[in-house]
């Protein structure tokens, strides 16, 4: 599972929230990196020692010392000058050969939703690996991962996602559900008469029998938007986790639109899945099929 993870902190909350979502998530050797990003200054020549720059690289080891030691565990400490808190998550995520970084949002909303600030929005887009959302507060009201439930739809990204949901369900005692949302394309309401609720009954039908061939897995479906549905499915949940088709030229994450809108919307903390995650299992799974076939 994630054995390498990056977490963020952050001057205003140093990073409590998701140093307790990622101690959730992690395996249990896994290697713990908390991580700090500070702006840099346009003004200051690249490279030069100044005493600026000094100062900034104190200020940061001393906020990540202070969350280790609130926290109590035992973690590396990385931090990195960068114009844009993502763009540094994302360097140090790749030097640290990270495969999960784990981020907080800026607050919780009046519905116990998730808000998200420029920075947590940032470290989402271009990911170089999976990213879990801790929604603000999350240390405070931390519970155990009862139910962990994925968006499924039967792509490849939504396997991937509900083999990696199930492995953290067994690992937590967790129950595991699915859901599948359901919606007519946009032209079945331009021409002719608009559908009877019938058929919308049908689809939600028809997608819970899909569901109920997945083993040891609650079964739930609706017709609507998909991410309002899994939005409103993620209240009953522990944890949401989601797969993503959006997918840039260097296996980086590029989100889209339904997994955009449930990092600001879910009611849970929100773990989405690259394919380059799912491509390194694939690798993987190659590699060792090509091992066992050459000792055979």
């Amino acid at each position: 599972m994630f054995d390498k993870v990056l977490i963020g902190v952050d001057r205003v909350h140093r990073g409590r929230d998701p140093i307790a979502l990622a101690r959730r998530l992690a395996a249990e050797s896994a290697e713990l990196t908390l991580a700090h990003v500070y702006p840099g200054d346009a003004r200051i020549w690249p490279g030069a020692p100044t005493e600026h720059a000094v100062a900034h690289c104190e200020r940061a080891l001393e906020l990540l010392r202070q969350a280790r030691d609130e926290a109590g565990i035992e973690v590396r400490l990385l931090h990195i000058e960068s114009a844009s808190v993502g763009r540094g998550l994302h360097e140090l995520a790749e030097s640290a050969g990270a495969n999960l970084l784990v981020v907080g949002s800026s607050a919780r909303g009046l519905a116990g939703r998730v808000l998200l600030g420029d920075d947590t929005h940032a470290a989402l887009n271009g990911a170089p690996c999976a990213v879990a959302i801790a929604p603000g507060g999350y240390a405070s009201t931390e519970r155990t991962l009862q139910r962990i439930g994925v968006a499924y739809n039967e792509s490849a990204e939504a396997e991937h996602a509900l083999s990696v949901a199930r492995e953290l369900a067994t690992t937590h005692h967790a129950t595991l559900s699915a859901m599948e949302v359901v919606s007519l394309p946009t032209y079945a309401f331009l021409a002719g008469p608009a559908p009877c609720d019938g058929v919308f009954s049908d689809l939600v039908e028809a997608a819970c029998e899909r569901l109920s061939t997945l083993e040891s897995v609650e079964v739930h479906a609706a017709y609507g938007n998909a991410a309002e549905e899994l939005a409103s499915y993620s209240g009953s949940l522990n944890l949401l986790v989601v797969g993503s088709r959006g997918y840039g030229p260097v296996r980086r994450l590029v989100h889209g639109s339904t997994s955009q809108r449930l990092a600001r919307t879910a009611r849970c903390p929100l773990l989405v899945l690259t394919r380059a995650v799912g491509a390194v299992s694939d690798a993987d799974g190659a590699r060792q099929h090509a091992a066992t076939a050459n000792v055979a």
